[in-house]
């Protein structure tokens, strides 16, 4: 069995990133407009971010490089767009969303239209499994649970139209008679991340051809395909589930809060609780809905403060104590080693899978960016995107470097294997081989193992 951690409780960095390139302004009409972004974490803020409605033009620093580099492949891990909530906070009337796409309604992209009428075609795309029987498209008046929004398409159709200004338009990653075999498409069963994926590939593709496009079906989140029997990772996972549980009840504001709404909508503060009443509370924020009523009484922005300053203290603790690191490390390995395989393969001269897009959810990203060390990124927002650039030196046609990207932010430098180097070189990416290293043999080293079988099964000291 594989374990996840559901992190329904870690939306907020201790720290917000602040390279060059990253725009975290993200407009929300319930707040005041923020110019710039505020010295101190603010809770709403953070929310904001996260959200990630699509109203302004981003920057991003993907496909920068010295000009006699040659960019050879790019790897993107996405998360869905946004959705409507999983959970339902008992005897509350549900957010009336409207998961029907109307290129009329904001926010709304020039593509829209075009993306409907391609998706109601039918396809001959060949795909795993149950993804064949999946929509194509969201498409109900009211949204059903985990449901993508039009918010959450029109997020991925601008994801892909900025990579493909980028990296078909400017670096020619793939030319007009592209082939199947140049792409690899992975995505889980859920309808949110099949879609979030046929939506960026239609923005980004010279030309989207269903007769190329193979979606292979991954049934589980964290992408460990083969390799996911690792008891010691489900050992780390507990250990960090009961370090959530422990901060928890000893915070007596939070309590408090729970309490009070559990009055308000009338249950035992115990069944409010297990509803994961902020991921509801997402939903009416990100969408600008009023928080529901009752005869009682609202659910009101300070409830939704309260909660958001314990995950602030949540994630700060999760990174002193390092146990979801552990977790993450052993979590991610499979799909980091399939990365880098695929990156030596290209290094070596072969063409294919050059493009590659996981379509995934905040339980994969997150873990992946704490296993590079990334400690500082935010919690993957909607339609994240973590992108892997493996770049050719047209002087050293030998050497490969890599960059990586972070919802267009440069994080190349903050990961744990390529600090080092950026101190003692010129060049604005890490060599190819940090990377392998890192993910062949320094991964393992924290378990005193020097493999991953090994790593799974050694009980710590």
């Amino acid at each position: 069995m594989v374990y996840v951690l559901y992190l329904s409780v870690h939306l907020i960095p201790v720290n917000p990133i602040r390279e060059d390139g990253l725009n975290p302004k993200s407009r929300k009409r319930i707040m005041p407009d923020l110019l710039t972004e505020p010295p101190a974490i603010d809770p709403v803020y953070e929310a904001r971010v996260y959200c990630n409605i699509p109203t302004i033009a981003e920057r991003s620093m993907e496909g920068h490089a010295p000009h006699y580099f040659k960019l050879v492949s790019v790897q993107v891990l996405i998360r869905h767009g946004d959705r409507y909530p999983l959970y339902v906070i008992p005897k509350t009337k549900r957010p009336d969303i409207d998961c029907m796409l109307l290129p009329s309604r904001k926010p709304s992209h020039p593509q829209l239209e075009a993306f409907i009428k391609y998706m109601s075609k039918g396809s001959a795309a060949q795909m795993d499994g149950s993804l064949s029987s999946l929509p194509r498209y969201p498409s109900h008046s009211l949204c059903e649970m985990g449901e993508l929004t039009q918010t959450g398409v029109v997020q991925h159709l601008r994801n892909g139209q900025l990579l493909r200004e980028i990296y078909i338009s400017k670096h020619k990653l793939l030319l007009s008679d592209w082939t199947a075999k140049q792409l690899y498409l992975e995505t889980t069963g859920k309808s949110r991340t099949l879609q979030s994926a046929l939506a960026l590939l239609y923005t980004f593709l010279p030309d989207f051809d269903w007769k190329k496009i193979n979606l292979r079906h991954q049934w589980s989140t964290i992408f460990c395909s083969g390799s996911c029997d690792c008891p010691m990772r489900n050992h780390y996972l507990e250990e960090e589930q009961r370090r959530q549980y422990s901060l928890r009840v000893k915070n007596n504001d939070l309590e408090k809060i729970y309490v009070d709404m559990a009055k308000i909508v009338g249950i035992p503060t115990r069944q409010l609780r297990a509803s994961n009443p902020i991921d509801s509370l997402l939903c009416y924020f990100c969408h600008n809905v009023s928080f529901p009523c009752t005869k009682t009484g609202c659910i009101g922005m300070e409830h939704f403060k309260v909660i958001k300053r314990h995950q602030l203290e949540d994630e700060r603790e999760r990174q002193d104590k390092k146990l979801y690191f552990l977790y993450a490390l052993l979590a991610t390995h499979p799909l980091l080693n399939q990365t880098v395989n695929r990156l030596q393969r290209i290094a070596e001269g072969k063409k294919e899978e050059v493009f590659v897009l996981y379509s995934a959810h905040d339980v994969t990203l997150s873990p992946v960016l704490s296993a590079l060390g990334i400690t500082e990124a935010r919690f993957p927002r909607f339609a994240a995107r973590l992108v892997f650039e493996l770049w050719q030196d047209g002087k050293r046609p030998k050497e490969h470097f890599i960059r990586i990207l972070y919802n267009g932010a440069d994080v190349t430098f903050r990961t744990s294997f390529c600090k080092d180097y950026y101190k003692r070189s010129s060049k604005p990416m890490c060599p190819l081989e940090k990377f392998v290293n890192f993910v062949k043999r320094d991964m393992f080293l924290i378990f005193n193992s020097t493999s991953y079988y090994d790593a799974c099964r050694r009980r710590p000291l």
